[in-house]
């Protein structure tokens, strides 16, 4: 990053400071424009959902020519609704990853070409860190607090003992619980993706299906859910092969009942354990009602506070890694100009530096 960028960002204040944010990870093209890592000034959003639809899930190269068609729009349009000037941006800040790497290629070239453009600073952001300072753009977060991370790709719980510092102390070891919810959703034939289909369904239910809950050792904070999908599919055989009648209802109440027991249960022996101040709830499956109403009866009566960003900042958007960017971006830690995307990045090497 050049001198002038530094000086051109080391000028401006930095609760003011304002940030182009870009999301290309999976199958949204997103871009807002934040102000000061809490204010949301636009956030534009184009999903490519009906695209993959017919496919059953997200497929790759699709989604990367989707991203390419629409990526100068969806700015311009980002841009246009913040009421601001292009002169008016502080930085530009674009997920690195993870997420598919055709993908993330077509945002980072996107954001290298305006950081050059414009001559200010480029920031490459986590993808992850994003869906958890979604809840910045709404709340407060005061640490040491905790954040379950439950998306299509990732089920995580992350101790943040300080502000843009991360530390994963569970994680899956097979399914990530959204990647459990389609592969459920698919075995009842119901549309992609699943996870919306499968939580409603389960409201309607009346009864649940008894299904296992997979703890692992005692003191592991880690998940499995693969075993989960092969209990619901045993269900779905033996019922098909006595030639009953399948309660769907029923079989989607017990699996989320069993997900979200063990999601709550464990976030909340990592919240006494670490002594934490406030539980974060974070990711496309925060979308999730039956995962959101667990959560919110058991913090409740355990004393905890916990915050919850709303649907639209739940799902990949854009705002939301403005909002983790803003952590660099007032650090001055920028990206350069040879970034490339990372499927694989660390979400705790992408922790700011003190």
């Amino acid at each position: 990053m050049s001198v002038g960028h530094l000086e051109n960002t080391a000028s401006c204040e930095f609760s003011n400071a304002v940030i182009l944010a870009i999301e290309t990870s999976c199958d949204e093209t997103s871009a807002a424009v934040i102000r000061g890592g809490k204010e949301i000034l636009s956030n534009v959003v184009s999903s490519q959902i009906e695209i993959h639809e017919r496919f059953g899930g997200v497929v790759p190269e699709i989604a990367s020519r989707k991203h390419v068609e629409s990526i100068t729009l969806i700015i311009e349009q980002a841009v246009k609704e913040s009421g601001l000037a292009l002169k008016d941006i502080s930085a530009i800040a674009v997920t690195q990853g993870p997420g598919l790497v055709g993908a993330l290629l077509v945002g980072i070239v996107a954001a290298k070409s305006m950081a050059m453009a414009l001559e200010i600073p480029l920031i490459g952001t986590h993808h992850i860190a994003g869906h958890i300072y979604a809840n910045e753009l709404v709340h407060d977060i005061v640490y040491p607090s905790l954040a379950l991370v439950v998306s299509g790709g990732h089920t995580e719980l992350v101790l943040l003992e300080r502000e843009g510092v991360f530390q994963i102390i569970g994680r899956t070891r097979d399914d990530a619980v959204g990647e459990a919810y389609d592969k459920v959703a698919r075995a009842l034939r119901l549309p992609y993706p699943g996870g919306p289909h499968i939580d409603k369904l389960a409201a309607e239910a009346e009864e649940a299906i008894s299904l296992p809950r997979a703890w692992l050792e005692a003191d592991s904070f880690d998940f499995s859910f693969s075993g989960l999908k092969s209990a619901v599919l045993a269900v779905i055989n033996q019922t098909r092969m006595k030639r009953l009648e399948l309660n769907e209802a029923a079989l989607a109440r017990g699996f989320q009942e069993s997900v979200t027991e063990v999601l709550v249960t464990k976030s909340l022996r990592a919240v006494r354990q670490y002594g934490v101040k406030q539980l974060l709830l974070c990711g496309g499956v925060a979308a999730n009602r039956g995962l959101r109403a667990a959560l919110t009866d058991h913090c409740a009566s355990a004393e905890v506070s916990l915050l919850i960003p709303p649907n639209s900042l739940c799902t990949d958007n854009a705002a939301m890694i403005g909002a983790a960017a803003h952590l660099k971006l007032k650090r001055k830690q920028f990206s350069d100009l040879d970034l490339k995307g990372d499927p694989g990045l660390s979400l705790e090497q992408w922790s700011v530096s003190y």
